[in-house]
C-alpha cells in the first residue's frame, strides 16, 4: 500500500496540499494511507526546511508548495 505524508503546522497551504492528495487519490481509485504529521518535532526529523511537504512512500515529492490534483496523480504513478 502507498503511505502518503503531508508535512506541515496546519496552515492553510498544508490543508490545501492535503486535500489535493486526497482528491489525486479517489480520482486515481487507489487505496493508500494517507497521514497528516503536523508536530514541528517530526517535521524537523524528516528534514523539512519549508512546509508544506509531501513525502510518497517515505521519499521526499514536494517542499514549500502545493502541487496540483493533477501533478500529485503524476507522482502517484510513477
Amino acid at each position: 500500500m502507498t503511505k502518503i505524508e503531508v508535512l506541515g503546522t496546519g496552515c492553510a497551504k498544508c490543508k490545501r496540499l492535503f486535500d489535493n492528495v486526497q482528491a489525486a487519490v479517489k480520482e486515481l481509485g487507489m487505496t493508500a494511507e494517507v497521514v497528516k504529521v503536523e508536530d514541528l518535532d517530526a517535521i524537523v526529523e524528516a528534514g523539512v526546511m519549508l512546509t508544506p511537504a509531501l513525502f510518497i512512500n517515505g521519499e521526499l515529492r514536494a517542499e514549500g508548495r502545493v502541487p496540483c490534483v493533477e501533478e500529485i496523480m503524476t507522482m502517484l504513478k510513477e
